[in-house]
């Protein structure tokens, strides 16, 4: 463990200028597309179920699964790329109308000037489960497409070729905060004009490594996770696609109806611990202030703070002594972990969509599960639905290792 702590300033990049989320959808636990995922939170149903993963059943645990990737078959020129982690993010794509607007996109653009940026933490290592446990006992892997599945590379490959793109593509993996990364990425390569727009998102999915690993840490909850909750006691594990379009904020509005966009974000690394967050909350607290600064906002002016909340006892106090510290003890916040499971490196996105739901429908969610707040926490974190006029709001997304990155959305 190292002694020495990440700073509470840093020098600070200029403001942005703002992007567009001119698309966005989203495939969990809770269904397929942003509507399913919009009904859901507003009629409290969550996503979790007792584990019931092939080689897993039996475990104590609940997990967020999404129905129909065993059977789900990629295009028939894509086919090398078969794998439940692709297979995920093939369905994701085809929701909501997203193919149709990148490909619109890319008429605009140039299929060369929209860059792909996806984050993924375990991307298709279930492939490489599979190949060890019919190996022939000699070492030999069959049929083993590391390049194609395991590899982090091979789901933005898989990605831009389904979507025709010839952009800038590159992959991120810093644990739970991936596909929040991709967002600061994009920025940079759009602000330094390699790239007019940006296909964003994140995938994770389901395999033993992450139920049996996390459970070996004794992180896994036995029942539905609460974060928050005085009773706590760890994650559930969710797998999960979501993608977003990001575009140069036209000058002038359209009369349309407004659209979220990314105003600010920042980022930081604690460097304290492999896996558990720095005591203080130090690196959360240099992330969020980075993005209100690029944002140019003052903490006050924030409506909504969408939490990383996992439910274990030691992150939930981390992040709510750097909320407090932030932001006091009366911004609404919440945590979705309950109604999709924590889906790790697809929890960025999962987390910037539900955010951009809240603000167009003007309501903070509730974070699930939460029967009675530990009284230790002070944030204000929200047990109901809770009609609520906004403007801007951050997601928070901490990985291991202390890797921080926080996203200010709202209108400009």
């Amino acid at each position: 463990m190292s002694d020495s702590s990440p700073p509470t300033s840093a020098p600070l990049e200029p403001p942005i200028t703002p992007l567009r989320l001119s698309a966005y959808t989203l495939t969990s636990a809770l269904g397929r597309g942003w509507p399913a995922h919009l009904d859901a939170l507003q009629q409290g149903n969550s996503g979790l179920r007792q584990c019931d993963f092939p080689g897993a059943i039996g475990l104590p645990a609940w997990i967020g699964r999404v129905d129909g990737l065993e059977q789900y078959q990629l295009r028939q020129d894509l086919l090398r790329y078969d794998c439940r982690n692709n297979r995920l993010a093939a369905m994701g794509l085809t929701q909501d109308g997203f193919e149709q607007i990148i490909s619109a996109a890319a008429q605009r653009y140039g299929a060369d000037r929209i860059g792909v940026f996806i984050g993924t933490s375990t991307s298709g290592i279930e492939e490489a489960e599979q190949a060890y446990l019919e190996a022939d006992g000699k070492g030999e892997l069959k049929d083993f497409r590391y390049a194609y599945t395991h590899n982090n590379f091979s789901l933005v490959d898989y990605v831009q070729r389904h979507c025709g793109l010839r952009g800038p593509a590159c992959s991120i993996a810093t644990a739970c905060s991936s596909s929040a990364k991709v967002f600061a990425q994009a920025q940079r390569y759009i602000q330094a004009g390699y790239c007019d727009a940006a296909l964003v998102g994140g995938v994770d999915s389901l395999c033993l490594t992450t139920l049996y690993g996390f459970n070996s840490l004794q992180l896994v909850a036995p029942q539905p996770c609460r974060p928050f909750d005085a009773r706590r006691n760890g994650i559930s594990i969710g797998e999960a696609a979501g993608f977003a379009l990001l575009e140069k904020q036209p000058l002038q509005q359209s009369k349309a109806e407004p659209v979220p966009c990314l105003l600010g974000f920042g980022e930081s690394s604690d460097a304290y611990h492999i896996s558990r967050p720095h005591p203080e909350g130090l690196g959360a607290q240099l992330a969020m202030r980075q993005a209100l600064h690029k944002a140019g906002l003052d903490a006050q002016q924030i409506d909504y703070l969408h939490l990383h909340g996992t439910g274990t006892v030691a992150n939930d106090l981390t992040e709510d002594l750097a909320i407090c510290q932030v932001f006091g003890e009366h911004t609404l916040c919440s945590s979705s972990k309950g109604w999709t499971g924590h889906t790790l490196g697809a929890a960025g996105i999962v987390g910037a969509v539900i955010t951009a739901l809240a603000l167009q429908h003007q309501f903070a969610p509730a974070s699930l599960n939460l029967a009675q707040q530990d009284p230790q926490i002070h944030s204000r974190v929200l047990a109901e639905n809770t009609p609520h006029p906004m403007r801007y709001a951050i997601s928070n997304s901490f990985g291991f290792g202390g890797t921080n990155c926080s996203l200010l959305l709202g209108y400009v």
